[in-house]
């Protein structure tokens, strides 16, 4: 009776996350509930998941990898990695996989997808490389980055928690290594030769995602104790990720090539996203100009506003400049940067740098319809906008500049609680705890920030410990796993080890990875005992498949890439099904070599780990 009501609970599970009609956090809640009401498991068997250390050292480490992201250390890089745009598609493709696949391996899929996700963007616009053919590949990486070590994706680490309740040692910090780094390197070379030819050359039209990676002008100058000064451009353009379309020295205008070296009386017309243009002002060595400043020292930051407004129809501003219209004066806002419709963005530069030849500046460029502006000023000031009349404010821009004075501070306080939780000399929990304590102690990332975590993930990690729990308790694992064995009969321990792989990688599409791992492991441990066999390989086989989710774009990461590329379901379709295919062939045919079925002699083998490698389970 336990194992048909706990079967019905995963059912309804399925049902669940498939539809999506209610969210996620809260369909984890449920399958909780429904476990502590049927008796199943009790009140403390139902909650007990929360409490596991596992669960807590991944709200620590997504907190930690705030203060890596807020320390500007994933930004830095990105910045660099831009510089491989002017070899092509394909190797701009290849390097990022690279850098993207290296930061996943320690740091989370999400986390490193949005960092590096305004970077790809950038990069694909400076390139002319569609945005759909760089965002999926950038996806797949931070994926496939996270089945290299321990620590690269939640998915390990919820799996290798509940390894002890099968008698299993817990998974190693790089255990994975000798199997995952592989498929990271295949996987790789399959989308950069894949990707080419089956993702497609799509051109958005006009989604939100657009309207937020909009791209500004604006104008920068270099002060007098710049440490570019006698630079070439290119340490500018190259070195900060900054696109620069226009010098203009002594009221003449010349070409922005890379090797031109600066001087430092020139005005440089700068193009970037948001982010990119906010960023100026935090950098050492280049500014805003004065006129479009944003550092007003007379207002405090908690007084102060950044917002995005457009030009409305019939706004008294069209066809007259800041400058004419005192502005500043007038609004007691500052113009940081300007933003024109695509369609004639390319007019605007040949008007604004033909404007500038004459000694104007961008203040002096008459506003159209449909422009954007950056504004900081007053709380009040921006209020006084809500009219509509003359600007209409389209939201808040909730920036924190990066705090690029502590990104060696923060890479050696989350690296040394790796460590110590690695090498056992405190719970990995406490470790964790302490890392970003001590992140948010030092100033690396502020409170607020650091717990801004996805909770969703905690929930729905807890939950589906529980529903692991229940599979085992119930004998509803061993049920499956027995039913599973029979197909050894026809092709061995080797065939049951792809029937339980494929299954996972089928229940992450509508359950998340996670979920899909905890939900198989007792019963690809089950049809391990039944074939008398070592339930390792199984355990890792199932650790390893519940990461191959690339068919769908249901993949948190996959969802971040979802809309900016301007996807389609049939898009992932087309280029993760030969990769998980030959992903999977891979894994079925090196797991089992490196994790053997068993010894030499016949026996069983015992779980093999370093003790050098081991981590302290739950």
């Amino acid at each position: 009776m336990a194992i048909a009501i706990v079967l019905g609970i995963v059912l309804v599970a399925l049902v669940l996350f498939s539809i999506d009609v209610v969210p996620i956090e809260v369909s984890s809640l449920v399958v909780v509930c429904l476990l502590a009401i049927t008796g199943v498991l009790t009140p403390e068997q139902a909650f007990e998941g929360f409490s596991n250390d596992t669960v807590i050292f991944i709200f620590t480490l997504l907190a930690m990898t705030e203060g890596l992201a807020s320390t500007g250390v994933v930004q830095l890089v990105g910045q660099r990695l831009a510089f491989f745009a002017r070899f092509g598609h394909q190797t701009f493709v290849l390097a990022m996989m690279v850098v993207v696949a290296t930061f996943s391996s320690v740091v989370s899929n999400t986390v490193t997808t949005a960092a590096f996700l305004p970077v790809a963007i950038g990069a694909a616009h400076r390139a002319k490389v569609p945005k759909s053919k760089v965002l999926l590949p950038l996806a797949y990486a931070s994926m496939l980055g996270g089945m290299v070590l321990l620590f690269g994706t939640s998915t390990n680490l919820v799996a290798s928690a509940a390894f002890p309740r099968f008698g299993l040692a817990p998974i190693g910090v790089t255990e994975l290594s000798p199997v995952g780094l592989p498929v990271a390197v295949l996987g790789v070379l399959v989308v950069v030769f894949l990707g080419p030819l089956l993702l497609p050359s799509r051109v958005g039209k006009g989604t939100v995602s657009d309207w937020v990676l909009r791209d500004y002008l604006t104008e920068a100058v270099l002060p007098a104790d710049s440490r570019y000064q006698g630079k070439e451009l290119a340490e500018i353009t190259e070195g900060l990720g900054l696109r620069v379309i226009g010098v203009i020295r002594e009221g003449q205008s010349l070409p922005a090539v890379p090797t031109y070296r600066l001087v430092g009386d020139e005005r440089l017309i700068v193009e970037g996203n948001r982010e990119d243009i906010l960023r100026v002002k935090d950098l050492r060595g280049i500014e805003i100009r004065p006129d479009m400043r944003l550092s007003d020292t007379d207002l405090r930051p908690q007084d102060t506003l950044l917002v995005e407004a457009t030009v409305p129809t019939g706004s008294p501003l069209i066809g007259r400049s800041l400058k004419e219209t005192l502005f500043l004066e007038r609004y007691g806002l500052v113009a940081l940067a300007l933003h024109r419709k695509p369609a004639i963005q390319r007019l605007t530069k040949l008007q604004l740098l033909g404007r500038l030849f004459g000694g104007h500046s961008l203040s002096a460029l008459p506003l159209s319809v449909g422009d954007v502006l950056l504004l900081r000023g007053p709380r009040e000031r921006v209020q006084e906008l809500s009219d509509g009349v003359n600007l209409l404010v389209l939201g808040d821009v909730e920036y924190q500049p990066p705090r690029y004075g502590k990104s060696l501070l923060a890479v050696v306080l989350f690296l040394g609680a790796l460590a110590a939780g690695t090498a056992n000399l405190v719970p990995l929990s406490v470790a964790g705890l302490a890392g970003m304590l001590a992140m948010i102690a030092t100033g690396c990332v502020d409170a607020r920030r650091a717990f801004r975590v996805d909770w969703r993930v905690v929930l729905l990690i807890g939950s589906m410990m529980a529903l692991g729990v229940a599979m085992e308790e119930s004998g509803a694992g061993r049920f499956l796993g027995s039913l599973a064995a029979e197909l050894g009969s026809y092709g061995g321990p080797r065939m049951v080890l792809l029937v339980m792989m494929t299954l996972t990688i089928l229940l992450s599409a509508p359950m998340s990875n996670q979920a899909a791992a905890l939900v198989m492991l007792p019963v690809a441990i089950g049809a391990a005992t039944q074939l008398g066999v070592d339930a390792r390989p199984f355990a890792i086989g199932v650790t390893l498949a519940a990461s191959c989710s690339f068919i769908t774009p249901l993949e948190p990461s996959c969802v971040l890439v979802y809309g900016p590329g301007h996807y389609r379901f049939t898009d992932f379709f087309r280029l993760g099904t030969p990769l998980t295919a030959l992903l999977l062939a891979f894994l079925v045919a090196v797991v089992p070599v490196v994790w053997p079925f068993q010894k030499a002699g016949g026996e069983p083998a015992r779980p093999r780990e370093p003790v050098s490698q081991r981590v302290v389970g739950p």
